[in-house]
């Protein structure tokens, strides 16, 4: 009863301290305070007790899973209160630490995003996060098997539904043409667009954009991260074992919005990330939260013109 009091009152004090904030955006600062009050359930089991009890379970996307549910795990993993995880099919290498994980979801659902017992969901104006501990997935995966004469650089591009629309931030063929043209010299490239049938699909649809085999016939030199996939060198379990294992041995990304840029934040060196639109930019989530994923340095380029500048100047 006590919760469910604070939190009228949290949605009564956004409405008044952020007023001058559009509703469709006014919502998050809300979601940060329900998850703050909630937190306060476990003030006892967390910092007194402190045994392993704590389950959590997260069904939402990609992004929001390895921003939030993911660090909440392993901030209770350190701190000795962690029991189990639930999560989606093909996580369990993201859960290594997990003493018990369990791939219970077979789809990633929109609703799912919206777990007020984690501590942060989706965008919040406040990332000054306890309970939250970056996993150090670049250090547990890093291996001699993905190593080239020149350094990887991973091109991690999406082609997806936005926002129940078409694709809007991402990497057509003439910008894949401009990097692998300036960039092959220096760099192992390795490009990577997972498609459906090797991750576990959310509400968004994946589309074909015909760069497969443009870049068979015009940029053989380039590795494609299925091939590796298929010829699987280091027993991957999933492609997206295969991702963690190939990411941690790069230092340079260039990605687009949402989990494609969130995983490749993970992994330290430089992160370019394209984002056109969205809510992560009035949040200011690629300079407050992204660098805290591993201390990479992200870029974030809002058009095709800024990508090419950074890619001339950080590249």
């Amino acid at each position: 009863m006590l919760i469910k009091i604070l939190h009228k009152l949290a949605s009564l004090y956004t409405k008044i301290r952020w007023s001058g904030i559009t509703p469709d955006l006014r919502y998050y600062y809300r979601d940060t305070y329900y998850c703050k009050i909630n937190q306060l359930k476990y003030l006892i089991k967390d910092y007194i007790t402190k045994k392993p009890y704590k389950e959590i379970s997260f069904d939402g996307e990609f992004a929001p899973e390895l921003q939030f549910a993911l660090p909440f795990a392993y901030w209770h993993f350190k701190n000795g209160t962690l029991k189990k995880t639930h999560a989606a099919k093909l996580t369990k290498e993201l859960y290594f630490f997990s003493p018990d994980h369990e791939e219970k979801f077979d789809i990633r659902t929109n609703e799912g995003n919206y777990n007020y017992e984690i501590p942060r969901i989706l965008y919040s104006h406040d990332y000054d996060m306890s309970k939250w501990s970056p996993v150090p997935l670049k250090e547990h995966y890093q291996n001699e098997i993905y190593v080239y004469d020149k350094p990887i650089l991973i091109i991690a591009n999406r082609y997806n539904m936005e926002w129940g629309g078409p694709p809007i931030s991402y990497y057509d063929i003439p910008m894949l043409d401009f990097f692998i043209n300036h960039l092959k010299s220096k760099y192992t490239i390795i490009y990577n667009r997972p498609r459906p049938k090797n991750i576990t699909l959310d509400n968004s649809d994946i589309y074909d954009m015909d760069e497969y085999q443009w870049i068979a016939d015009n940029h053989s030199e380039v590795i494609l991260m299925e091939d590796l996939y298929n010829e699987n060198k280091a027993g991957a379990r999933s492609f997206n074992h295969l991702q963690l294992l190939v990411y941690a041995n790069a230092e340079k990304f260039i990605s687009i919005h949402g989990g494609t840029a969130t995983l490749a934040s993970y992994f330290g060196g430089l992160n370019l990330i394209f984002s056109k639109q969205g809510p992560e930019h009035h949040f200011g989530c690629y300079h407050k939260l992204y660098p805290q994923f591993s201390g990479a340095q992200i870029l974030h380029a809002k058009t095709e013109e800024q990508v090419r500048d950074y890619v001339s100047r950080y590249f």
